[in-house]
């Protein structure tokens, strides 16, 4: 997504929220290399779901080389026609790609001042794109910061109908090792957040 607007200064526990969406996003728009897996190996987590699955990540990518886990992308996403998993909101909600889902999502981004970069090509409703889109709903990246009310309109719109199903895919997938720590820490962030919208805060 292109950044059209400067971050403002947010709560630290929406700073957080917002790393954690960014932390997805470069994970699924790519494999990671090197650095970012060694990054990913110094996460720490506390004793609560999401810090387990956040330390359970930091173990696997200890134990995981480059190559691996770019193969491992590749069965995932990629493969020859397609990968096991096809990480698009119009899909997961239709059955199809392309489908009514993106054109919502578009008039969304649209109102929101969200432009898609330059040169890429996947449909704007795959899943890194959405993580990254309500990461800079939070920050401010796009435009102001989101209020909660329009992160919860933005998030039951686009990523609260599939996220969740998506990362329990991804956590169960034949070809994931590494990647199912990544849907492992996905699946309980959206429920935290699905829980958190529901009481009104986040």
């Amino acid at each position: 997504m292109t950044v059209t607007a400067e971050r403002r200064e947010i709560a630290p526990e929406d700073q957080l929220r917002a790393d954690l969406y960014d932390f997805l996003a470069r994970l699924l728009a790519a494999p990671p290399d090197g650095a970012l897996l060694k990054q990913t190996a110094t996460l720490t987590g506390d004793d609560s779901d999401l810090g387990q699955a956040i330390g359970a990540m930091a173990r696997v990518a200890r134990a995981t080389r480059p190559e691996a886990v770019e193969r491992e992308y590749n069965a995932l996403f990629i493969g020859l026609g397609r990968g096991e998993l096809l990480p698009y909101g119009s899909y997961y909600l239709t059955g199809f790609l392309n489908e009514k889902p993106l054109a919502q999502l578009r008039n969304d981004m649209i109102a929101r001042r969200i432009t898609r970069a330059p040169n890429t090509f996947e449909p704007e409703d795959n899943i890194a794109s959405l993580m990254e889109m309500m990461a800079g709903l939070i920050t401010g990246r796009f435009a102001a910061p989101a209020d909660l009310e329009n992160q919860k309109t933005f998030w039951n719109r686009h990523i609260g109908p599939w996220a969740g199903h998506f990362y329990s895919d991804l956590e169960a997938a034949k070809n994931s090792v590494f990647y199912a720590s990544v849907g492992a820490a996905g699946r309980i962030f959206m429920e935290i957040e699905r829980e958190a919208f529901r009481m009104g805060g986040a």
